[in-house]
């Protein structure tokens, strides 16, 4: 993962916990409504992929495990992974493109709800994503998948495409920027990647047709599944993010201004809000910055909200970069992961850091994006993440009004009973991310998440599910007041 050239290393520092008292009168610890979903607290879960699906994208006891043991620790809102919204093969990532997958994720549904005692309100992220291939080897790359041309065959004085690809296979770098186009070259050190502005191919030109009712049919599964509400994934470096971003100049009426790039995702959105009943929440994660040369900046951000808003989305939730556009290159054999450059460090800054240092790096984007819907007369509840694992910390953005709702991500997973132990005054017992990446490194392999603080912690107490390998315990220690 990229680091910042200053690389000034951070230690978290949670500040002074409240007493039980003290949280029982904060604002964190107040309720707040966002449309049908009534939370007893501003604390929030965002989605992480833990990567403990099957193959075929059915929940497991392993994926049950992981949202039971957050449920116990009494967030007021916990949002499933990535779930995807096409039946097609996606690895052990969670689907919900068709009706056999209704009765894992209701067991899913039902887990959480006797963990909580009914408090934590359960919602699935839906997403949508194109194809990313491996980066291949040369000889493999230059002998199958690259399409030779007149181009190609004039450039390199050639007659055959055979001969054409036996003599790339005998150039080097530079001499191959010469022959090869953008594209072809991107496809050979990174790994070919589809982009929504791809319309020459027929299955990218028809997304705006195909993609809402997909959405819209998967919002419906998550109904009936029994889950509080739907947060539709528009952020980071898939389909939806690629259409808001101002990278998008398809000329077919959802690309080039804000209002072209924002109707796909808001046509999304309506469907999908016609297709569940009024008492599912449904709302949005979308970035706050892009983070990337040419990508969408805080304004865009603020635009996409209002509109968001104005359409009756019930939340708001903001991350920021992680992107396909500066991902570092990825070993032969392995694919581009856009949590690995500048932008990915912005969506998961590390403890190693710039002078910003990596705690709430989002919060004055968040503030500008809240306070552009709150002009429009919009008062649309905004969450925001990234970095928060103090108490005085989390009741500084709600009392400053950067954000209404706060999202602790590997905070939480460092320690799933954050929540119950500020809310008992027992927060000197919490186990307090030290924002290593540890967690990410293992996303970034598609391997089982866990956290270092405890994954080698009582490998022997009975029934505690482990890693593959066995070395790992896949689920936080239990912990009673």
């Amino acid at each position: 993962m990229w680091r910042p050239p200053e690389r000034i290393r951070w230690k978290p520092d949670a500040g002074r916990w409240p007493t039980a008292e003290e949280a029982a009168s904060s604002r964190l610890f107040s309720p707040i409504t966002a449309g049908p979903l009534q939370l007893a607290s501003r604390t929030w879960v965002p989605a992480m992929v833990p990567w403990r699906a099957t193959e075929d994208g059915i929940v497991t006891p392993e994926v049950l495990a992981w949202y039971e043991r957050f449920a116990r620790g009494r967030p007021a809102a916990l949002v499933v992974e990535a779930t995807g919204i096409r039946d097609v093969p996606s690895g052990p990532l969670l689907r919900i493109g068709h009706d056999r997958f209704i009765p894992g994720l209701a067991e899913l549904v039902k887990r959480v709800r006797a963990a909580s005692s009914g408090e934590t309100r359960l919602l699935i992220q839906l997403i949508d994503f194109l194809a990313v291939r491996r980066r291949p080897e040369p000889e493999t790359f230059f002998r199958r998948y690259l399409k030779i041309t007149d181009r190609h065959r004039e450039a390199l004085g050639v007659a055959t495409d055979d001969e054409a690809r036996e003599k790339l296979l005998t150039l080097d770098g530079a001499a191959l920027d010469e022959v090869l186009d953008v594209r072809e070259m991107e496809a050979l050190r990174m790994g070919y990647r589809e982009r929504v502005t791809d319309t020459h191919l027929p299955h990218i030109r028809d997304l705006p047709k195909v993609l809402p009712d997909l959405f819209g049919r998967a919002a419906r599964r998550a109904e009936i599944a029994g889950f509080d509400g739907v947060e539709l994934h528009f952020a980071h470096a898939y389909t939806m993010a690629s259409f808001l971003s101002a990278l998008n100049d398809r000329s077919d009426g959802f690309g080039g201004s804000r209002a072209e790039r924002v109707w796909l995702p808001l046509q999304a959105y309506g469907v999908v809000r016609s297709m569940v009943s009024s008492r599912v929440a449904v709302g949005c994660r979308f970035l706050a910055e892009d983070c990337i040369a040419g990508g969408n900046t805080v304004e865009d951000a603020g635009y996409y909200a209002k509109r968001f808003a104005a359409a009756g989305m019930d939340f708001l939730s903001l991350s920021r970069g992680g992107k396909f556009e500066d991902a570092k290159q990825p070993a032969i054999g392995e694919a581009a992961y856009p949590y690995t450059g500048p932008s990915g460090y912005e969506c998961m800054p590390q403890f190693i850091s710039d002078a910003r240092g990596p705690f709430g790096r989002n919060l004055g984007p968040a503030a500008q994006i809240r306070s552009a819907v709150r002009a429009s007369g919009r008062t649309t509840p905004i969450v925001v993440s990234g970095g928060i694992h103090g108490f005085a910390q989390a009741e500084a953005v709600l009392t400053d009004e950067q954000a209404d709702i706060v999202g602790f991500a590997r905070q939480a997973l460092a320690d799933p009973d954050w929540f119950r132990k500020v809310r008992l005054g027992r927060g000197d017992e919490i186990r307090i991310c030290e924002y290593t990446n540890y967690c990410e490194a293992l996303d970034q392999k598609h391997a089982q998440v866990t956290c270092k603080l405890w994954d080698r912690q009582s490998l022997d107490e009975p029934g505690v599910l482990k890693s593959k390998d066995g070395k790992r315990r896949l689920v936080a220690p239990n912990w009673e007041p």
